[in-house]
């Protein structure tokens, strides 16, 4: 009696809370762009108690740095909890897009998340180092940047994700710095092509691929999000495709998370049980 008394006790301390998620603020020095990029960690109340755990890369949107995601969506830290993975929020600058910029060297960022902070992981974290025990996905900027770097990455990561993603950038030439990045759509077409995730479907193999693509339907992004969709059925790539009413904010994005969270955590059971 007293120990089933001991564990109801302790299932109901993990259920409010009690024993959280511990955040870590963490600085990685990339080699390609020489400077530390601020990075949050998220790790789950059982890390001490477990050999290693599947990572999940989530990236902020464009004006967003490192800890906007544990600010305004703290309920990640429960999810980590809950799921039992790490969650990495790196700092992709106001603008990076997450890409090796051809135009200024201190926006590389395809290389610093998808190459240096991943090997900096499996270093410092008991991490699953492997491509089945690692997701990535983000909000606008950085739902772009989620297939972006999955699509030119497919040998890092397992299981990719967008929420509100500006998965076209070639309908908006003069907005969020892309511009800045790549150079004018007017004077480096090929770039824009080259650099949006719409240009990057010839990469994608059928049935090999885990992928959720969530958008509002009152958001800016949702026309170019609905044929991405149409796309990836055209080419049969099977895809997770989730729209209701919405628009680009953090009560869209809080209530998106969860839904990526438990395809993510669904993609790292299977996987462990193969």
């Amino acid at each position: 009696m007293k120990r089933i008394t001991v564990v109801f006790l302790l299932l109901t301390l993990l259920v409010v809370g009690v024993f959280p998620a511990t955040v870590d603020t963490v600085s990685v020095f990339s080699k390609k762009m020489e400077k530390e990029i601020k990075t949050v960690i998220i790790k789950p109340q059982s890390y001490e108690g477990q050999d290693a755990f599947p990572v999940l890369y989530l990236l902020h949107g464009y004006g967003g740095r490192y800890d906007g995601w544990v600010k305004s969506s703290p309920q990640i830290k429960e999810l980590s909890d809950l799921y039992g993975m790490i969650i990495v929020c790196p700092d992709g600058a106001i603008g990076s897009w997450y890409i090796d910029s051809p135009v200024d060297p201190a926006f590389q960022f395809e290389t610093f998340v998808s190459k240096e902070l991943v090997a900096w992981m499996d270093t410092n974290y008991k991490t699953v180092d492997s491509r089945e025990g690692r997701a990535i996905t983000g909000l606008s900027m950085g739902g772009h940047g989620g297939l972006y770097l999955a699509f030119r990455n497919q040998e890092v990561f397992g299981a990719w994700g967008s929420m509100s993603g500006g998965v076209d950038i070639r309908p908006f030439p003069n907005n969020w710095d892309i511009a800045k990045r790549i150079g004018s759509q007017r004077d480096y077409p090929e770039r824009w092509e080259e650099n949006t995730v719409m240009g990057l479907l010839h990469l994608l193999t059928p049935n090999t691929l885990k992928i959720i693509v969530d958008c509002g339907t009152d958001d800016f992004f949702f026309a170019v999000n609905e044929r991405l969709h149409d796309e990836l059925l055209y080419r049969n790539i099977p895809h997770d495709y989730i729209t209701r009413p919405g628009a680009h904010n953090w009560d869209y994005w809080n209530n998106s998370v969860k839904y990526q969270l438990l395809f993510f955590n669904d993609y790292f059971k299977s996987v462990e049980n193969k």
